[in-house]
């Protein structure tokens, strides 16, 4: 089953069913606010994204790589440079080693310049993403933007 990443003005709008939500003034502050029914909590005064609904997240003492989504354990490379696991999922990445190409029974496709996640297979035979799946998708995603952020701006 393949499931649609939709854009509108350079921000993921939807997966598959499930919207992704602005604040009103989107064009000043590009932060997901709601992802389908669960608002979206971040630190004061910051952009690291503390809960989502009722699943909590801990960070990893002075990184932006997550230690626990909910009950889940997220799992790091040896210096804590990329994530490899988020609960039961592994995590695939490219070569390179910036883009995540799956979540576990998940594959994500790019747009041509490969920068954009566009679409998603799921491979286990289901008519539909199931909430933890996601909620997983949702969160590599977000983190991987974040990282992508924080190194183009390091490089400006």
């Amino acid at each position: 089953m393949d499931v649609e990443l939709t854009y509108r003005k350079g921000l993921l709008r939807t997966i598959g069913d499930v919207e992704v939500s602005y604040g009103r003034r989107e064009w000043l502050d590009s932060t997901p606010r709601a992802l389908g029914p669960w608002p979206l909590e971040y630190q004061r005064f910051g952009a690291t994204l503390r809960a989502v609904g009722g699943v909590g997240i801990t960070y990893r003492r002075w990184s932006t790589l997550p230690r626990t989504v909910g009950q889940w354990t997220c799992g790091c490379s040896r210096f804590g440079a990329r994530l490899l696991s988020i609960g039961p999922y592994e995590l695939r990445h490219d070569r390179g080693g910036s883009r995540v190409r799956g979540i576990g029974p998940l594959e994500i496709f790019y747009d041509r310049l490969g920068s954009r996640p566009v679409r998603v297979r799921l491979h286990d035979g289901s008519r539909t993403l199931s909430d933890d799946l996601v909620l997983a998708l949702f969160l590599v995603l977000f983190w991987q933007q974040q990282s992508w952020d924080a190194a183009q701006r390091a490089n400006n």
